[in-house]
C-alpha cells in the first residue's frame, strides 16, 4: 500500500542525486517535502552566525522555487522537531518519515528520536546516505568496527569497497505527479522565513549565494575548464588572491546544495580524458577524499569536536586568554555618519561594543555611543599583524577564506604565537564559515594544532613572510585593512617598522590608528614549540595514533619550516608502498609531504 510521506530536510537541499527524496517518490501516494526550524536545536548543537543563517535561508528559498518548477512546495515549519513531527503525522495521517542520514552524533541522536516517535505513533523510518561518498559504516566494518586513523589505511579500505555509489537520477515533474501534492494553502502557512523574520540583519555581504542552483552554476563554470580541473593541485593556490583560487564550492556541499558524488563523477569523466592530471591528496578528487576520511574518523571517535575525552587528541595544557583570544577573533565594526553614532547593528553582531571605540578609531572621543562626531571608522582586526587581521577580516565579511588562510590564522592562535585551544577557533569557524562543517572543521583544527593528524610540529606559519611570498604588494591587506593602504609595499606587512613621518605620511599612527603587533612572533614560537615538544614527548602513544608516512598538509614553497629561526628540519619519509584504491582514483603519496584541505576547495 503505497504511503503518506514526510521527507525530512536536513542537510542535502537539493533535487539532484537525492537518493531519500527519489525512494520517497516511488513508493508513496502524497509526500510532503519539510524542513523544521528549530532554532533551540540548532543554535544548542552548533554555533550559527549571521552569514551562514542567511546562506541556509537562500538556499531554502531555492529549493522552494525548484519543487514549485516540479509541481510541489517546501513547507518550512518552525518549532521543536520532536513536537512538530508528532503534530503533522497525525494532522497529515502520515505512514512513513523519509530523511537522509547523517553522521553527527545530533544527527544520530535525532534520527533515533524519530525512530522511537515512528514505534509510538505507527509510522516507518527510512533514511539512505547521499551526503558523503560512501556509508561510513561500512568503512568501519571493513576496519574491525573501528576508524581508520591515518590517511593511508584509509584508502586500503577504500580499495576493498571499490567506487562510490554512482548518483541517481535527477527528479523530474513526473515523479510529482505520481503522487499528490501537498495542498497549495500549506505552502503560504509554511514559507520560508526571511532574515527579519528570525531576527537578523536584512542584508549580507557575502560574495557566496546559496541554494541549489548558485551551486550548480558554479559547478558547471569551474568543470568547463578541463585543463584546470585536470591540473588543480591544492597546496599551489593562493591564499591571498582577491577572487578565490580554489573552486569556493565548499559551501554548498557543507548544506547539501550539491551532490559530492556528482561532483566526483564529473571529475573522473575529466580526468579519463585527459592525458595527464593531478592526483590525490592534492587533487580536486582528492578534496573529497580528505573530507571522507574526516567524516569517517569523527563517526566513530567520542568527543571528535573536544579535547577533554578525545582518545586521538593530545592533552595539551592551553593558555586561557579572554583578552588575547577577544583581539585574534573579533573584527571591530564601527558604523558612523558624519552626526550620529549607529552602532546598534554591529552590537548586535557582537562586531563591537562602547570600550572598542576608542580602539577602533585611534583617537579619543568621549561621546557616548549616541552621541556626535566627525569621524570615520573602519572595519578592523587586532591582532597588529595585517596578514592575520586582513584575514579575520575577511572571515567576517564574507564568511569563506582560503584553506592555506585558514592554516595561517589556526597555527597563530595555536601552537605558533598565542598558546589558545583549538576548541576556541573551532567555535568562531563554525560560526562564521559558509562551509563550517562539523567533522572537517574539528579535523583540520586538530592538524593544525598538531594535536592530531600533523606531526611536523616544527613547522610554524611566520605571520609576516607568509602572505609576503604570494602578494609581496599586499593588495589583499588593501582591500580587507583600508587603514593600511596608504603604506608602501615594503612596509604592508610590517607597518610598525616604518618611520613616524612615513606613518603619518600613509595617514595610519600605529599604536593609535592600528595596534602594533600583540606578541613578539619569534620569541613566542620559539616558547610554544618546546611546548609542543615537551606535550609529544610525554604523549608518544597518543601522538603516534594519527600518525602517517607523510602528513604534511602544506606547499613546502609557501610554508615557514621553522628551521628558518635556528631550527633543524626534519625530512618527511617517502612513501614506498603504491596503495591500491578505487579505480576513479589514482593514488599519489607526495615526496614532500604535500596533501589537499577538504574544507575549502
Amino acid at each position: 500500500m503505497p504511503h503518506r510521506t514526510i521527507h525530512l530536510f536536513r542537510k542535502g537541499l537539493r533535487l539532484h542525486d537525492n537518493p531519500t527524496l527519489l525512494a520517497a517518490l516511488e513508493c508513496s501516494e502524497v509526500v510532503y517535502p519539510v524542513y523544521i526550524l528549530d532554532r533551540k536545536f540548532m543554535t544548542s548543537v552548533m554555533h550559527i552566525g549571521t552569514l551562514r543563517w542567511h546562506f541556509l535561508l537562500q538556499s531554502l528559498e531555492d529549493l522552494q522555487k525548484n519543487l514549485y518548477q516540479l509541481g510541489s512546495c517546501l513547507l518550512v515549519i518552525q518549532g521543536e522537531y520532536e513536537s512538530v513531527l508528532r503534530d503533522h503525522i497525525q494532522k497529515w495521517n502520515i505512514t512513513q518519515v523519509t530523511l537522509d542520514a547523517e553522521m553527527e552524533p545530533f544527527y544520530k541522536e535525532m534520527e533515533a528520536n524519530i525512530r522511537r516517535l515512528g514505534e509510538e505513533l505507527g509510522f516507518e523510518v527510512l533514511s539512505l546516505v547521499g551526503h558523503s561518498l560512501y556509508n561510513t559504516k561500512r568503512i568501519l566494518d571493513l576496519n574491525s568496527g573501528t576508524p581508520p586513523l591515518t590517511y593511508k589505511r584509509f584508502l586500503r579500505i577504500l580499495s576493498l569497497l571499490g567506487d562510490p555509489e554512482v548518483p541517481v537520477r535527477n527528479l523530474t515533474a513526473e515523479d510529482f505527479q505520481k503522487c499528490r501534492s501537498p495542498d497549495p494553502g500549506l505552502a503560504e502557512c509554511y514559507r520560508v522565513p526571511l532574515p527579519v523574520d528570525l531576527k537578523i540583519p536584512a542584508e549580507s555581504l557575502s560574495p557566496w549565494r546559496g541554494g541549489e542552483t548558485e551551486g550548480l552554476q558554479r559547478l558547471e563554470q569551474h568543470l568547463t575548464d578541463q585543463g584546470w580541473v585536470a591540473s588543480f593541485t591544492k597546496p599551489r593556490t593562493i591564499p591571498n588572491s582577491l577572487l578565490p583560487s580554489t573552486t569556493g564550492l565548499s559551501p554548498y556541499f557543507s548544506v547539501g546544495c550539491l551532490s559530492v558524488r556528482t561532483f566526483f563523477y564529473r571529475l573522473s569523466n575529466i580526468y579519463a580524458q585527459a592525458k595527464h592530471h593531478s592526483l590525490p591528496p592534492v587533487s580536486l578528487q582528492g578534496q573529497l577524499l580528505w573530507r571522507e576520511f574526516f567524516y569517517t574518523v569523527a563517526s566513530a571517535t567520542p568527543n571528535f569536536t573536544k579535547m577533554a575525552g578525545n582518545p586521538i587528541c593530545l592533552q595539551i595544557s592551553w593558555y586561557e586568554d579572554a583578552e588575547r583570544l577577544h583581539k585574534w577573533k573579533t573584527v571591530t565594526r564601527c558604523i558612523a555618519t558624519t552626526a550620529v553614532f549607529q552602532f546598534s547593528f554591529s552590537i548586535a553582531l557582537g562586531l563591537v561594543s562602547a570600550g572598542c571605540l576608542q580602539q577602533c578609531v585611534g583617537k579619543k572621543c568621549n561621546e557616548t555611543v549616541s552621541g556626535r562626531a566627525d569621524v570615520s571608522f573602519l572595519l578592523q582586526a587586532q591582532t597588529g599583524f595585517p596578514w592575520i587581521d586582513a584575514i579575520m577580516t575577511q572571515l567576517r565579511q564574507e564568511g569563506w577564506i582560503h584553506h592555506l588562510a585558514r592554516h595561517a590564522v589556526a597555527c597563530f592562535l595555536t601552537r605558533g604565537d598565542l598558546w589558545i585551544s583549538w576548541e576556541e577557533g573551532m567555535k568562531v569557524f563554525e560560526e562564521l564559515l559558509l562551509d563550517a562543517d562539523y567533522s572537517i572543521n574539528a579535523g583540520n583544527w586538530m592538524w593544525l594544532s598538531a594535536s592530531a593528524f600533523f606531526h611536523q610540529y616544527t613547522r610554524i606559519f611566520c605571520p609576516i613572510r607568509f602572505g609576503k611570498r604570494t602578494d609581496p604588494e599586499g593588495q589583499y591587506i588593501r582591500k580587507y585593512l583600508p587603514i593600511l593602504k596608504n603604506f608602501p609595499s615594503k612596509y604592508i606587512y610590517e607597518p610598525w617598522t616604518a618611520t613616524e613621518e612615513e606613518q603619518k605620511q600613509a595617514g595610519c599612527i600605529i599604536g593609535q590608528d592600528y595596534p602594533f603587533p600583540m606578541v613578539n612572533h619569534k620569541e613566542a614560537s620559539d616558547h610554544n614549540l618546546q611546548l609542543m615538544k615537551q606535550v609529544r614527548e610525554e604523549q608518544y602513544r597518543t601522538a603516534q595514533l594519527t600518525r602517517d608516512d607523510t602528513d604534511d598538509p602544506m606547499e613546502m614553497k609557501v610554508k615557514r619550516d621553522h628551521s628558518e629561526e635556528n631550527v633543524s628540519k626534519g625530512k618527511v619519509a617517502r612513501m614506498t608502498e603504491q596503495t591500491k584504491i578505487p579505480s576513479g582514483i589514482t593514488h599519489w603519496e607526495p615526496k614532500n609531504g604535500k596533501r589537499g584541505e577538504p574544507e575549502a576547495s
